[in-house]
């Protein structure tokens, strides 16, 4: 499925917020697959008798709050057949008998069934709508057919169904019947569950969620029955499944025949603290060639995804969130989605970058491009872009993997680079998490695109440096170093953050940071400290809310801080030079003024520069947009 798609109401759409679709080659075993059912389906979902029960206590304010609870009991019901099989209605004279592919269900009869599941819809009448009566009682119907539907207990149904073979082994299993059977029963088709529109963002959520689990039952539900096996007469139709493709069927295969891969476990060691602190870099005092920034472009993603577009997109495997209270709890409003490839969205700022610096394809003696998304191993992305700009040789071109301290890990490199060059180099600074979400919901809130490229050159003799101190870091507690994992196949291969153990790196390293740059003293004034001197903290984007709470902990107050988050959201190493830009493009730095920048992220890495920057180095935003 493609990670994100405009719809015919020119709404952005997540396919994999809806449609449950795991990558069975990176299960190792049962155990691991029910640990990611358990947390998918199990932990969110109700039971109808605790839907019942809330109801009796008056958890439920509206028609949609006991709706959703319904949705997410048809997804707990239906979590194996959705995530592993294909259901087809078959004649069962034509089922094969002895095949290892094909299966079928082995049911328990839940006998209150039918009063249960009329007390719920009873239940829903009762209450009060959230918005529009009518589109909630629409929804309610498509999903009622299917929630009313079920004849059986779904808590004990196994991982891994039957085959027909062995269910036939037990003459009295139990298997769902089909009375009488319309191959043209109605059903939604993909384009149409993405084109589902609904007024409120909500409910165009639960709208999508019913269409989808409607789709698990393509026959009239009031023609099925539960029956014996051995009750089956040739001419019955019966509910085949068959697996959503070939990965499923390794999987099992593996399961059955004890060939699954053990869980990969590693220690978890105490850190030591190094012998010494690792000491700031002084540029002055300890480089010959002054490194000058020469220019500052940008590529914002060309899609806006708002907190609405977050709502109106809602997994099956969220928890209940509304737009203000994304906003609160990250201080993103919306981030910004690239619908071009990767390559794109580096290569178009590099350009503008090397243009505006006006330095050509002979000049640029390495490229550095800062990433944690690439794609891209070979060639790597720096040496791509190296030949896109028609540079015939470098002395190095690399990608350098710092996540979100990717900036002050580049222009550390470039500086020490440019020693022994004297040459310019050309930094790149590029995300795209659109595609590697998935339906991990801290990712969707967080993430967006963009890229960033800086020309860094060397200064005439006499001239002050731009890049004046930086230092970097890197490691900590394991639980730090992985507190972002991407692909972590725990979450179908998704960018996963753990929020706790984010913190808890964010406010270390910012603690330390700021620390060293207390203790070191201003250029301009030795008597003064060098935080005194600084005009302007642009602090990595990752998190308004707490890094403004981690900075009032350290003594910052929230005036002190430029943000752009709001806007972008968290594009980790290209989220610093976009904050740049964004304070001239808004005006924020009208003058040259000294930068404090520091960055902090995933595996616990850490740095930061204290820079100098003119307005005139940043490319006019207005051709900074990619698509």
């Amino acid at each position: 499925m493609q990670p994100f798609e405009l719809n015919r109401h020119n709404r952005l759409v997540f396919p994999s917020n809806f449609i449950p679709e795991l990558d069975f080659s990176t299960l190792t075993s049962i155990d691991h697959l029910d640990s990611v059912i358990r947390r998918d389906f199990d932990t969110k979902a109700p039971t109808v008798s605790e839907i019942l029960s809330r109801h009796a206590q008056g958890v439920y304010r509206s028609k949609f709050e006991i709706m959703r609870d319904m949705a997410l009991n048809v997804f707990w019901a239906d979590r194996f057949a959705l995530t592993m099989f294909d259901r087809r209605v078959t004649r069962w004279g034509d089922v094969p008998r002895n095949r290892d592919d094909i299966y079928m269900p082995r049911l328990t009869p839940w006998p209150e069934a039918d009063e249960r599941n009329s007390a719920v819809a009873d239940a829903y009448r009762t209450l009060p709508a959230a918005w529009e009566n009518s589109a909630e009682d629409r929804i309610f119907d498509r999903l009622f057919s299917v929630f009313g539907a079920r004849r059986h207990y779904a808590g004990d149904l196994p991982t891994v169904k039957p085959t027909v073979a062995q269910l036939l082994s037990d003459p009295e299993s139990i298997t769902l019947r089909v009375r009488t059977f319309d191959p043209n029963y109605p059903v939604f088709g993909y384009d149409q569950i993405l084109d589902c529109h609904e007024d409120v963002a909500e409910l165009e959520a639960l709208s999508r969620w019913s269409m989808v689990l409607h789709n698990q039952q393509l026959w009239d539900r009031n023609e099925i029955e539960l029956a014996r096996v051995s009750d089956l007469e040739d001419d019955d139709y019966v509910v085949v499944s068959h697996p959503r493709n070939r990965e499923v069927q390794r999987f099992i295969n593996r399961v059955a025949s004890g060939r699954t891969r053990p869980a990969t476990s590693f220690t978890r060691p105490e850190p030591t603290e190094p012998s010494k602190p690792y000491p700031a870099v002084d540029v002055r005092a300890e480089f010959a060639v002054a490194p000058r920034i020469d220019a500052i472009a940008v590529a914002h993603g060309d899609q806006v995804c708002t907190n609405e577009d977050l709502i109106r997109n809602t997994a099956y495997n969220w928890s209940p969130m509304s737009a203000d209270e994304i906003t609160a709890k990250t201080g993103i409003e919306q981030r910004r989605y690239t619908s071009g490839t990767f390559e794109e969205l580096a290569l178009s700022a590099a350009r503008q970058a090397v243009a505006h610096a006006g330095v050509g394809p002979e000049d640029i003696g390495a490229v550095i491009t800062c990433t944690c998304t690439s794609g891209r191993l070979i060639p790597s992305l720096a040496t791509w872009i190296s030949g896109e700009l028609g540079i015939s040789q470098t002395h190095a071109s690399f990608d350098l993997v710092a996540a979100c301290a990717g900036m002050p890990y580049g222009l550390a490199e470039a500086t020490r680079i440019m020693q022994q060059l004297r040459r310019p180099v050309l930094v790149v600074c590029v995300e795209k998490f659109s595609d590697k979400i998935g339906n991990v919901r801290p990712s969707r809130m967080i993430f967006g695109d963009g890229a960033a490229a800086l020309v860094l050159s060397p200064a005439a003799e006499g001239e002050e440096p731009d890049l004046e101190f930086f230092n970097t870091y890197a490691s900590g507690p394991t639980s730090q170093v992985n507190s972002i994992i991407w692909p972590n196949p725990d979450f179908d291969n998704a960018i996963t953050v753990y929020g706790p153990e984010v913190k808890s790196l964010a406010g270390r390293y910012l603690a330390q940071m700021l620390d060293e740059i207390k203790a070191l003293p201003s250029p301009d004034d030795a008597e003064r400290s060098l935080l005194d001197d600084i005009d302007l903290i642009v602090p990595h984007q990752a998190n308004k809310t707490m890094i403004v709470e981690l900075a009032a902990d350290a003594g910052l107050s929230a005036d002190r801080l430029y943000f752009n988050i709001e806007k972008v959201g968290n594009t980790s190493s290209a989220s610093i030079p976009l904050a740049i830009h964004d304070a001239v493009r808004d005006g924020v730095i009208t003058e040259p003024v000294r930068i404090f920048a520091p960055g902090f992220g995933a595996g616990a890495v850490a740095g930061y520069t204290v820079m100098r920057i003119a307005p005139e180095v940043v490319v006019p935003f207005e051709t900074t947009d990619a698509g």
